[in-house]
C-alpha cells in the first residue's frame, strides 16, 4: 500500500518505522525536516512538502500536536487538495470530536474517506507494535485501514466519526487522573516512613493493580521523567475533554481538578517533561523535591 505519514515526532517516527519494516511504500513529511530525513535508511520516501508526500498515497496518516494543526496541514499547506480522489485520510492526532468532524466533512467534499483514530500506548507502545487504537467513521473505511491498524496495535470501531476521540478523551481522562491519584499515593507513603518502590510491589496485584502504577509508578519511583507522553499534551487532552463536556452539557468536576493541577505543574516549568511529572508538583506542595 502507499502511505504518507505526516508528522514524524515521538509517535510518528515509530509508526512510520513500523509501515516501512511491514513492506510498504512510506512517504514522510514533517514540519522540522530533519526529523522525517531519519525514516531515509529505513526506505522512506522524504519529502519537503506536505502535499507532495500524499499526492499517489491511497492512505494518509496525519499525527500532528493538535487540531488546529491538522486543520494547517490539510486544508493551507495543501495536503486536502493534493490527495487523490477515493483516498482515505486518517488521522490518529488527539483532537476535539467536533473537530474530527469539521475535518470529515470537508475531506468527504473532496471525496476522500475520513476515519478518526487515536492511539493509547505511547512511545513504547508505538515501537512495539502494541498500540490501543480508538476508531471513528464508517465500517467500510474501518475494513480498509484495517491491515494498517494490525501493523501498530490492537484496534477498536467505536462508531461513527468523532467517536474515536472521544474514547480517546475517555483515556486520557483516566490516565491522567490515575497518574495523579499514584503520585499523591506514593508521596504520602514516603512522607510517613514508608519505602515508595516497596509499596508499589506490595500492592501490585490488587485492586490497586493498574498499567499507570506499573509504568509510570516506576518513573515515580525512579525519578525517570524523559519525556514518552508530554505533560502538555496530558493538559491539552484534559482540556479538550472539559470543552467537548461543555459542549454536550456534562459536569467533569474530576477532570477539571486534574486539568488544574497539569496547568500549575506546567505553570513551574515541567511542561517538557512527562506527563508522571505531576509527581513533582506534588512533591513540590509537600516540599519533598
Amino acid at each position: 500500500m502507499k502511505i504518507a505519514v505526516l508528522g514524524i515526532g515521538l509517535m510518528g517516527y515509530p509508526m512510520a518505522r513500523r509501515l516501512c519494516e511491514a513492506g510498504h511504500q512510506v512517504h514522510v513529511w514533517s514540519r522540522t525536516l530533519h526529523k522525517a530525513q531519519r525514516l531515509a535508511g529505513d526506505g522512506a520516501v522524504v519529502h519537503a512538502r506536505a502535499d507532495d508526500a500524499v499526492r499517489e498515497a491511497d492512505l494518509v496518516i496525519t499525527m500532528l500536536g493538535d487540531g488546529s494543526v491538522v486543520d494547517q496541514v490539510l486544508f493551507h499547506l495543501g495536503a486536502a487538495n493534493a490527495m487523490k480522489a477515493g483516498s482515505l485520510l486518517v488521522d490518529m492526532s488527539s483532537i476535539k470530536p467536533i473537530e474530527a468532524k469539521d475535518h470529515a466533512a470537508r475531506l468527504g467534499e473532496r471525496n476522500i474517506g475520513y476515519l478518526d483514530a487515536p492511539v493509547s500506548g505511547g512511545t513504547i507502545g508505538a515501537e512495539a507494535g502494541t498500540l490501543a487504537i480508538m476508531v471513528g467513521g464508517k465500517a467500510s473505511n474501518y475494513d480498509d485501514a484495517l491491515p494498517v491498524f494490525n501493523t501498530f496495535g490492537h484496534s477498536t470501531h467505536v462508531g461513527p466519526v468523532g467517536a474515536g476521540q472521544l474514547a480517546k478523551l475517555a483515556n486520557q481522562m483516566i490516565v491522567g487522573a490515575t497518574i495523579g491519584v499514584v503520585a499523591e499515593a506514593l508521596l504520602l507513603c514516603e512522607r510517613g516512613g514508608a519505602n515508595m518502590a516497596k509499596v508499589r510491589e506490595a500492592i501490585t496485584g490488587g485492586f490497586a493493580d493498574s498499567r499507570i502504577l506499573q509504568v509510570h509508578g516506576k518513573r515515580m519511583v525512579e525519578r525517570d521523567f524523559v519525556p514518552r507522553g508530554r505533560m502538555s499534551v496530558q493538559l491539552k487532552d484534559l482540556r479538550n475533554a472539559l470543552a467537548t463536556a461543555n459542549e454536550i452539557g456534562f459536569s467533569a468536576p474530576i477532570t477539571a481538578l486534574f486539568e488544574q493541577l497539569y496547568a500549575q505543574g506546567i505553570e513551574h516549568g515541567l511542561e517538557d517533561l512527562d506527563q508522571s511529572a505531576l509527581f513533582v508538583e506534588l512533591a513540590s506542595r509537600n516540599g519533598m523535591t
